[in-house]
């Protein structure tokens, strides 16, 4: 049979398969649950383990005596304060510009920029510096700053528990904005965030994590919660980026899992930005007009959010195996089980989607613009209310046994964590699991190449790959330059070398 007659037959199928569904649809009651009642999601995580605490209260330990207040002046360098702070001391930086690297290795600082008469301390890192500010240190408090052109991220958590990033401007600081990687109990609140090539707000291999009350724009993604634990993100403003919010599992890390994402309350409004992410990365793969998309996640619930005009879909849950630029890792479950949907505000959305979708509707027999697509393999998954929007993929889905999250206040605890202590025989591991990680998959394309390509090109020789990670060149034309890594000492840099040389998977 001819392709042309192939389609032809069907067109006809979906057009009498889309007749009997409206026929057959017609003047039958329907069945609608109310959110406001009913019983509440209890949450994934054990409470009893670890408490969690109340609405409002921080992240960081509470000091019971202040430290030394350092103040920065235009013409000081702030890092010159930090190398002179005690943990307990805050940095006070005057508004004016700073262009510099601040690294802080210390538990319980607080870096603070000064807003007089709406002027902000500026890090302006001029198109030429990576890093705006690097933390490893637990405890550690970063606000009220302006960071713009930079080439690497804004803010960069590097395995540090206990941290708050709130109330900074970013603009333009290249692949990540706010990104907290390796860290336990954080908050990322009432942050503005533009002109990302990779995730406004990332959150990499992190537990217990509140996104509340930012704006994300412009950028390739807007949040994205990935192979991380127990995180709420809510009161979020999430607008013209190529996909909204994400929770999704990247094969090939050493976290396999993402479970237990609360996304709710958000405005999820016309993300369809260009995508402009780095060739073969993870994120290039999203189509234009996302507003939610899950990947691999295990119970993720979406509630109470406004996704409108988003021109591919909604909401697209979707496997590894469905999803562009994705590697398979055997030891990471690739399909999104326990989804749940309740009652969200959606209009507008799936006008113009995605020539993917569009031919997985057909194979459907499915008509209109969707709101919630499912791709691939999902089980155990639920919607409440299913009436409302336009779905594909998702009619064998069970009607879910509760209507709201009310139970769940936050997912920050009680207590904070206990500060990492990193013993001189994790140094290497910390190291890659806070820091490479974020750009390296041990067998897939990420922002740069696999492991195993840099343990062919290094074997045996792992000082000359310490001297690299110091100052890298550029190597290969499809993939980012990948930024200097000299402010870890050399015994670090040599520990890491020796640790990615070691690595099996």
């Amino acid at each position: 049979m001819s392709v042309a007659k192939t389609l032809t037959v069907v067109a006809v199928a979906a057009a009498f398969s889309a007749g009997m569904y409206l026929g057959a649809s017609q003047d039958v009651p329907v069945n609608i649950t109310a959110s406001s009642g009913g019983a509440s999601y209890g949450g994934g995580f054990k409470k009893d383990a670890e408490p969690v605490k109340i609405a409002g209260k921080s992240a960081v330990i509470e000091r019971s005596t202040a430290g030394q207040t350092h103040v920065i002046n235009p013409g000081d360098l702030i890092m010159d304060a930090v190398k002179l702070a005690n943990p307990g001391d805050t940095i006070q930086v005057m508004p004016g510009s700073y262009h510099e690297t601040v690294y802080i290795d210390k538990d319980d600082i607080r870096l603070v920029g000064v807003i007089k008469e709406g002027k902000r301390a500026t890090l302006d890192g001029q198109g030429k510096l990576n890093d705006a500010v690097l933390y490893s240190g637990n405890n550690i408090v970063v606000e009220n700053l302006l960071i713009t052109k930079y080439k690497g991220n804004a803010i960069m958590g590097q395995a540090g528990n206990n941290f708050e990033i709130r109330n900074n401007i970013i603009i333009d600081t290249g692949v990540y904005g706010i990104f907290p990687q390796l860290g336990k109990n954080g908050i990322v609140s009432h942050n503005v965030i533009s002109g990302i090539e990779d995730a406004a707000i990332y959150v990499g291999m992190s537990d217990n994590i509140q996104v509340s009350h930012n704006e994300v724009f412009d950028s390739v993604a807007g949040i994205e919660i990935e192979n991380s634990r127990h995180a709420i993100v809510e009161n979020n403003y999430v607008h013209n980026n190529t996909g909204g919010i994400l929770a999704f599992i990247t094969p090939g890390l050493p976290i396999k899992t993402t479970f237990d994402v609360i996304i709710r309350n958000n405005f999820v409004v016309n993300n369809n930005h260009v995508n402009f992410g780095a060739p073969g990365s993870m994120v290039a793969g999203i189509p234009s007009g996302v507003g939610v998309l899950i990947m691999a996640a295990d119970e993720v619930i979406v509630e109470g959010n406004i996704i409108t005009g988003n021109k591919t879909a909604g909401i697209i849950i979707t496997d590894h195996h469905s999803a562009p630029n994705a590697t398979i890792d055997p030891e990471s479950d690739p399909s999104p089980d326990r989804v749940m949907i309740l009652d969200n505000l959606m209009d507008n959305n799936g006008y113009d989607a995605h020539d993917m979708v569009k031919a997985y509707m057909l194979t459907q027999f499915k008509q209109g613009n969707p709101d919630i697509v499912r791709i691939g393999e999902s089980k155990d998954s639920c919607i409440i209310n299913r009436h409302r929007y336009v779905t594909v993929g998702i009619d064998h889905w069970a009607q879910c046994d509760f209507t709201n999250t009310h139970s769940v206040v936050t997912y920050i605890l009680d207590e904070p964590v206990a500060p990492r202590v990193i013993s001189p025989q994790e140094r290497g591991e910390v190291a890659y699991l806070g820091i490479c990680t974020g750009c390296h998959t041990y067998t897939g394309r990420m922002i740069g190449p696999p492991m195993q390509t840099i343990q062919a090109m290094y074997m045996n020789r792992p000082q000359d790959l310490a001297d690299w990670i110091a100052k890298p060149t550029k190597i290969r034309p499809d993939y980012p330059e990948m930024p200097p890594q000299n402010y870890l000492d050399k015994e670090t840099r040599l520990a890491v070398a020796n640790y990615i040389l070691g690595l099996k998977k």
